[in-house]
């Protein structure tokens, strides 16, 4: 794919969605970093429902580890992996509080030295809370991007790589938005609705629907 259609991709995704956000809900670094933890191998509806009962009771590093690990797994039961995301959580409200004074980090090597937090987690972080130009590569980025040809990688990792290297500038911002939201409405996993995509016609995807 040549740097003019990816241009077009990306100006069309804009003018489609010109102010693309997480759907996790979120006011504060602290509160998207807890959500994104819980959120693995999760949606974010569920997520969602689960957070409405925890931040109204705890929504700070302090207040969690206040509140202890059991009332932190009762309210966050109803996600999948409630246990282990609980242990993951409380460790990092722990370290927040030791190394940080009780504020998410806006680095990358801090972030991942957080229990539970790897390099994708760490990009949703600097990039939604801190406007730092990074793509998380998530399933559907994955999918998207091979699927279309904007950013061809065998793993997460030359995804991204790619992404970073071929994206233009003035879209990187939003980029992560535009592709995870394409891929969870758009060109969805078993049958892309390629009749209803904005970019279908740029698209490289040999096996369109007409759907």
């Amino acid at each position: 794919m040549n740097a003019a259609k990816r241009h077009e991709i990306f100006t069309r995704l804009r003018a489609h969605n010109p102010e693309p956000t997480t759907e996790l809900n979120w006011s504060t670094p602290f509160e998207l970093l807890a959500a994104v933890l819980l959120s693995a191998q999760a949606t974010d509806v569920g997520v969602n429902k689960a957070t409405a009962r925890l931040f109204p009771v705890a929504n700070t590093p302090q207040a969690i580890i206040d509140i202890g690990i059991d009332a932190l797994k009762e309210h966050i039961k109803t996600i999948g992996l409630f246990n282990t995301k609980a242990e993951n959580l409380m460790k990092t409200c722990h370290l927040l509080i030791e190394r940080h004074g009780g504020e998410v980090p806006a680095t990358r090597p801090a972030l991942e030295a957080l229990p539970g937090v790897g390099r994708k987690t760490a990009n949703v972080i600097l990039n939604t809370a801190f406007g730092q130009p990074t793509i998380a590569v998530d399933t559907h980025i994955f999918r998207v991007s091979n699927r279309t040809g904007i950013a061809k990688g065998k793993n997460v990792v030359e995804v991204e790589e790619r992404l970073v290297r071929h994206v233009p500038r003035e879209f990187r911002q939003d980029a992560h938005h535009w592709l995870i939201l394409h891929g969870r409405y758009t060109c969805v996993a078993r049958k892309p609705r390629c009749g209803s995509c904005v970019i279908e016609d740029l698209c490289e995807f040999k096996d369109k629907t007409d759907i």
